[in-house]
């Protein structure tokens, strides 16, 4: 338990957390601004609403499914994780999603959004929708 316990906080340790510009501008150079409509504004806010910009960020779901990353990707349509029965729409290895290197993350995000909309994530229609979002690329350097 106490080892367990360890490995935990070592990893929230070494998670990534990115600011706001940094993120925009990752997203920028990987294609998202205007991606299937959405705005680079909202791809940041939906990131914020999620993660917290948190690379590494994991929550458990009450259906028994668990979000990954930093676009918080569930395991029961979008990754495998190798224990929860999943679509796995993005054929990739939930581990993926949980790496510093987001590009996983945004190609999976794409599937989704070509799918779904933006409006797949709960996040982004609690805190993004029909809001000013302009505010988290506001001072970025794009």
């Amino acid at each position: 338990m106490k080892l367990l316990v360890l490995l935990l906080l070592v990893g929230v340790a070494n998670a990534m957390y990115y600011s706001n510009c940094e993120l925009a501008s990752t997203l920028q150079a990987a294609g998202m601004d205007g991606y299937n409509g959405v705005s680079l504004a909202n791809w940041v806010c939906l990131a914020f609403s999620e993660s917290s910009y948190n690379t590494q960020a994991i929550d458990y779901d009450s259906d028994g499914s668990t979000d990954y990353g930093i676009f918080q990707i569930n395991d029961r349509w979008w990754c495998s994780n190798g224990v929860f029965p999943s679509y796995n729409g993005c054929g990739i290895s939930c581990s993926e999603l949980m790496t510093d290197n987001i590009s996983a993350d945004i190609a999976c995000a794409k599937i989704i959004v070509d799918q779904q909309g933006i409006s797949a994530w709960v996040g982004w229609q609690n805190n993004c929708e029909g809001q000013d979002v302009s505010q988290y690329i506001a001072g970025c350097s794009l």
